[in-house]
């Protein structure tokens, strides 16, 4: 007699060892700013909603937290330079543990997006007349004109960074995702458009790689580099940070990133090259992916389909997920059913209220 057929294997549900973490599945939650940090410490009501998209074995990232009072550059948005923000924290963490998931601290510094002004080059900054921009595609808000950082400033970035990975190892995080990406400060050393420098920090693609590894160097030894991942954004041209040649620069990064053993790099797709939006592409992150020696995570407006398609085919090891885990807090258990999502709704991404657009999507119902 034949055994019953087996139900297809779903590649997102299968196992994977990230470092000394045993996940479970393959589905990670992005980090998404939600600003709803009252004077950037973290609240209560963060509680329930990252406990609601934990699951035992699977891996969240934290929305991006201030590594310093001088990195901040919106409203409401964490940090976790001080000891009220680290012990704000710690119910948090608690709670995503109690689930059994697994929880990455992303620390950032925003740069010349931030209240303090800094902007690492010499171009006009993106407000120079302190008019109203629309930061996060959602709510205006105002900011000084950047000035160019110093470079007898810059020790003092890194170990905002180094003590950032420290604090948040306090927290009880399990480790921290740098934020490398999306036109924030390490990003803006990055990318030749916006890095103007001529020595040192910028100029050739190692030297305007340096401040970057510089931070993960740091956060590596103060933490240990598998507690330790990068988040980098080569092919994006956010807020006017792009560069003339990505692959190349996004090439040099994974294998530069090799020499510190961390733990994972998370990279987004080269068709997200602005917020939202998806654009075609002929690049690839297989390079990259091919490159670099640990866990590869790639994210950029995956469905249940295409990350399904890159995991089986080895283009990545785990897919993140926001703007869809946002509005689906079980969303594992809707990919294992192929069941419907609920529909994202953009106008309640950013709005400080501490449940609507935030903890008040619904879940699927209990099926019997």
């Amino acid at each position: 007699m034949s055994s019953a057929a087996q139900p297809p294997t779903i590649p997102l549900l299968t196992p994977y060892k990230l470092g000394n973490f045993n996940l479970s599945h393959r589905i990670v939650l992005a980090p998404l700013t939600r600003q709803r940090s009252y004077n950037n410490v973290p609240q209560p009501h963060a509680i329930l909603y990252y406990s609601q998209r934990a699951s035992n074995g699977g891996l969240l990232i934290a929305e991006a937290t201030g590594v310093s009072d001088t990195a901040q550059g919106y409203p409401h948005t964490p940090g976790i330079w001080t000891k009220e923000q680290v012990e704000a924290w710690k119910p948090i963490v608690d709670a995503v543990h109690a689930k059994g998931g697994v929880f990455f601290c992303q620390i950032w510094h925003v740069g010349r997006v931030s209240n303090s002004g800094y902007q690492p080059n010499g171009q006009a900054p993106i407000s120079s007349t302190n008019k109203p921009i629309r930061l996060n595609g959602i709510d205006d808000s105002e900011f000084t004109p950047p000035r160019r950082l110093r470079t007898d400033e810059i020790p003092q970035i890194v170990n905002d960074f180094r003590l950032a990975a420290r604090n948040s190892i306090e927290a009880g995080f399990d480790g921290v995702e740098i934020h490398g990406a999306h036109g924030y400060l390490l990003d803006q050393f990055l990318k030749d458009h916006v890095n103007d420098r001529t020595y040192q920090y910028g100029g050739s693609l190692e030297n305007r790689c340096r401040l970057p590894l510089e931070v993960v160097e740091a956060v590596a030894n103060e933490i240990g580099a598998d507690k330790v991942g990068i988040r980098l954004s080569p092919f994006a041209d956010y807020m006017d940070s792009r560069d003339s040649n990505p692959k190349e620069l996004g090439l040099y990064m994974a294998n530069a990133m090799n020499k510190y053993g961390i733990v994972y790099c998370h990279m987004v797709e080269p068709r997200m090259k602005t917020a939202g939006e998806k654009a075609e592409t002929h690049q690839s992150l297989l390079p990259m992916r091919k490159s670099f020696h640990g866990t590869f995570i790639a994210a950029g407006g995956y469905d249940r389909e295409d990350g399904n398609s890159v995991v089986a085919e080895g283009r990545a090891d785990l897919i993140a997920y926001g703007r869809i885990f946002l509005a689906n807090p079980d969303l594992p258990k809707r990919f294992e059913l192929n069941a419907p999502l609920n529909k994202y709704n953009r106008e309640t991404f950013y709005i400080p209220d501490p449940v609507i657009g935030y903890t008040d999507y619904p879940f699927l119902e209990a099926t019997t």
